[in-house]
């Protein structure tokens, strides 16, 4: 099953809406065979690697990361080719929620005679196909945020320069993430002060784009149009996606287009103060329509900010860098409405540390949940003192 699953962290960022699955043809203990889940519209997992396997799938056992599909959408369904095949078991590592599937596929492999387990390896395709699942429950993305910051939560100095916080093993570790995502997500703010290009380079940050490694879909939220026509991230052949409202120049959104980015207009919602911020709700909701399973915001401050007072976020991935910036004007990571009181700030569960050379990457999930049953709580217990 670990062969399986190297094959389904492979496939991550290309196999959407579908979800990346992996599997491995066995025979007599030896992998004989490999297979991952292609882009939509083509072969899945189970097929990929029966075709390598060929005749000798037959009597043999096939490992997958997913419950096999029991339907006839854009591709036959795995069940009838695994069937065909003559394999003596399979070994599914989760069901799938999928309504045409989520169970039927089990059933269709036993009532052909083959021998079929469940659950091994649950864990970890869980969290390899987090997106899938989530979209799968809500018909939205997976919504990953990611920040570096100093030790004194600074994601700049006083002058707004941010080159760099964290170190050179904290980029190969954002690069080799890259490729297994669906769109990157930046503010205006972000384009305007560091022009990123934005894009996927697990080999050598500093090197070209390959062309054989995914990119990802580069989106800009730009609610007012400050993206300039230079920008890098409308240069290259990685597609980018502008996001934007009414509130910005139409001559400048036409600009936008002529640059090679798609314009997407959606609507604004209120700000700080007098200002408009568009809506990320609107744009979370349009990403999952276009079938996109795992989705990373890196900032800035505003957009991440905006994201949280949404309760939009699903996984954080902070890098601590061990600096001491000390400026009191200093952009922070997270900014927007946040909380009045400790107790309304939000906590994070399923905490992993990892070291990146100097700097330490706190993984969590925003437990959301817990925090409307403290409130809850809270309220109550406002409403009983009052009522004394």
């Amino acid at each position: 099953m670990q062969a399986a699953l190297e094959e389904s962290r492979a496939a991550r960022g290309t196999t959407s809406p579908n979800p990346p699955v992996g599997a491995v043809v066995v025979l007599e203990g030896e992998v004989i065979a490999r297979g991952r889940t292609q882009p939509a519209g083509d072969a899945h997992a189970e097929v990929m690697a029966l075709r390598a396997a060929g005749d000798r799938a037959r009597g043999a056992n096939l490992y997958c990361t997913l419950e096999p599909c029991a339907h006839h959408g854009r591709t036959p369904p795995c069940t009838s080719t695994l069937i065909e095949a003559g394999v003596r078991s399979v070994t599914y590592a989760l069901r799938d929620p999928f309504p045409e599937v989520d169970g039927r596929g089990h059933a269709l492999l036993e009532a052909a005679g083959i021998e079929v387990h469940a659950g091994d390896g649950e864990a970890e395709s869980r969290e390899l196909l987090a997106g899938y699942l989530k979209h799968q429950r809500t018909g939205l993305p997976l919504v990953v945020v990611k920040y570096a910051a100093s030790l004194d939560g600074r994601i700049a100095a006083g002058s707004g320069d941010s080159r760099w916080v964290s170190g050179p093993e904290t980029l190969k570790w954002a690069h080799r993430e890259r490729p297994g995502l669906d769109a990157m997500v930046v503010g205006s703010n972000t384009v305007v002060v560091d022009n990123p290009e934005l894009t996927a380079r697990p080999g050598d940050p500093a090197g070209p784009v390959d062309p054989e490694v995914h990119q990802p879909l580069r989106i800009v939220v730009d609610s007012r149009g400050r993206t300039p026509e230079d920008a890098r991230i409308l240069q290259g052949a990685s597609p980018t996606l502008v996001a934007t409202t009414a509130a910005s120049d139409a001559a400048w959104r036409q600009t936008m287009k002529t640059a090679g980015a798609e314009v997407l207009v959606l609507p604004s919602r209120p700000g700080r103060g007098e200002s408009e911020h568009l809506d990320l709700t609107a744009l979370v909701e349009e990403l999952g329509r276009r079938g996109m399973l795992t989705v990373l915001f890196e900032g800035g401050g505003v957009l991440l900010g905006s994201l949280f007072d949404q309760r939009l976020v699903d996984r954080v991935h902070a890098v601590i860098a061990p600096i001491i910036v000390g400026a009191a004007d200093a952009p922070t990571p997270v900014a927007g409405q946040g909380a009045d009181r400790m107790r309304d700030a939000v906590r994070l569960r399923d905490i992993m540390i990892e070291r990146l050379g100097e700097d330490t990457l706190f993984t969590g999930v925003p437990d959301w949940a817990a925090l409307d049953a403290a409130q809850a709580d809270q309220k109550n217990r406002d409403l009983a003192e009052g009522e004394r």
